[in-house]
């Protein structure tokens, strides 16, 4: 019984544990995202927030080409100025 129970704890801090802390910060980012922000969304497309609600999120992905997204489609929040840099 034993090795099963720490077989289990070991898990617990080596798989478990920073996945949860993992969603942790994706939640907290997601949460944060603001307008002007610039983002690299799932599908890889980059670019700048120019509206955003509870559960969508207007991106420019060109000048004058806005795209609708989901929120949790973010996969990462890029410092200012990467996407006008061509």
């Amino acid at each position: 019984m034993l090795p099963l129970v720490l077989m289990f704890v070991v898990l617990y801090f080596v798989m478990i544990r920073p996945q949860m802390k993992r969603q942790k910060e994706a939640k907290a980012m997601i949460d944060a995202l603001a307008k002007g922000d610039e983002v690299v969304t799932t599908g890889g497309m980059l670019g700048k927030i120019t509206k955003i609600g509870e559960s969508y999120m207007t991106i420019e992905i060109a000048t004058g080409v806005e795209i609708q997204v989901q929120r949790g489609s973010v996969v990462q929040v890029l410092p200012k100025g990467t996407v006008a840099a061509k």
